[in-house]
């Protein structure tokens, strides 16, 4: 008889009653009040939420950025809840890809530097030469075969956010944490970008989206709304390629 298997879904990030309080003067304002959140390896999570919602302080914490006041953050079995900045920068620097609105690429590099210079930071085992073939196999990772050589003002804002997707997955992170990534873009380059967010995750990537968009947050495959420093509603998209295909899809709660 086969031995059943008690091995669930690995928790890339696990957060426990986690509050954040800013002192403004004689006001204290406390932008997450008691967020449990968990995300399992090869999810896709939007986090959406209007201006002063939270989601915004949620993301600085997940992405090692600030601590929060109090209650855990694990990321990756590591508890990071407490970590000095320096220590934090670390973790951030091993565990998280980070994908940005501005694309904030050097612009007197090349695509192929640009990608590159995470591992100058991280704790890269091999020589310049295999750094450049990583750097070279995650552009092309993303469609940008051929465009090493170009730098930012030779490519179109839809390369340059692929450059900075490429950049971001270069390390082999934990997750890849991508803030309004498709701020700065027109709709049908949005879709091209949330495509190649779509196939990373297909391949086994964990994911997590900032953004405001519902229509971006549908191509996740579960979306968390974030309203007042708590989660309101945390619901799974039922069809993971229904967003792409322009197609309404149902949504259904996730267990608590």
């Amino acid at each position: 008889m086969a031995k059943p298997n008690f091995n669930g879904p690995k928790a890339v990030i696990e957060i426990r009653d986690l509050v954040k309080i800013y002192h403004l003067g004689e006001v204290d304002v406390r932008a997450l009040d008691g967020v449990d959140l968990t995300v399992n390896e090869g999810e896709f999570v939007a986090i959406m939420g209007p201006s002063g919602s939270g989601k915004s302080t949620l993301m600085n914490i997940i992405g090692c950025l600030d601590r929060p006041t109090s209650g855990t953050y694990v990321l990756d079995a590591k508890d990071v809840s407490r970590m000095s900045r320096d220590q934090r920068a670390i973790i951030r620097n091993a565990k998280i890809g980070f994908v940005f609105q501005s694309f904030n690429l050097l612009a007197r590099t090349s695509a192929l530097e640009n990608v590159e210079l995470p591992l100058l930071y991280a704790d890269f085992d091999g020589s310049t030469r295999d750094r450049k073939q990583a750097a070279r196999d995650a552009l092309h990772r993303v469609g940008l075969e051929g465009r090493e050589a170009n730098h930012p003002s030779q490519l179109s804002g839809g390369q340059q956010q692929r450059v900075a997707i490429a950049r971001a997955l270069v390390t082999s992170p934990a997750i890849v944490l991508a803030d309004e990534p498709t701020g700065n873009l027109d709709s049908r380059t949005s879709l091209e970008i949330m495509g190649i967010f779509q196939d990373l995750n297909d391949s086994g990537k964990t994911i997590v989206l900032i953004t405001h968009e519902p229509d971006i947050a549908r191509h996740a495959k579960r979306i968390v709304h974030v309203r007042d420093g708590k989660i309101q509603q945390d619901e799974r998209i039922m069809q993971d390629r229904i967003a792409r295909k322009g197609i309404e899809a149902p949504i259904a709660p996730v267990a608590r």
